[in-house]
């Protein structure tokens, strides 16, 4: 019999659930620039906006993590402490479900809800673990 993982040992996360989240990522991504350009409006100023948006928040994700989070490569460039990380995803998530009904993009909208409520109830081992990270 195995025994259950350490409380400090970070979860494994099934390879589906990380398959959603690249997609929830991506689609986040997609719907910031979206988003940033409705805002903004047409022209040059909303091209420049639809692609410093997701740039912006793409980075931001990249660079501050939390040192062996498995919903990424375990790599932390600039570690923060676990809350600040959760505030940072549901930031991004949130923003990008606004930006999907901003846009009017209601085909999306509920897809992106569903996908972001299944990840996260399938992950809240991750989610917990990572609010226990200082």
């Amino acid at each position: 019999m195995s025994e259950a993982p350490s409380p400090d040992e970070p979860p494994v996360i099934a390879p589906w659930l990380l398959h959603l989240r690249f997609g929830l990522e991506v689609g986040s991504l997609i719907a910031l620039g979206a988003g940033a350009r409705h805002v903004v409006g047409r022209g040059a100023p909303g091209r420049v906006a639809a692609v410093v948006a997701p740039l912006v928040a793409a980075v931001l994700w990249g660079t501050f993590a939390v040192p062996g989070d498995q919903s990424r490569s375990g790599k932390a460039p600039v570690p923060i402490p676990g809350s600040l990380r959760i505030a940072l995803e549901m930031t991004v998530f949130f923003l990008a479900a606004a930006s999907l009904g901003a846009v009017g993009w209601w085909q999306w909208f509920d897809p992106f809800i569903a996908a972001f409520v299944v990840h996260h109830v399938g992950t809240r081992a991750r989610i917990l673990w990572i609010l226990r990270q200082k």
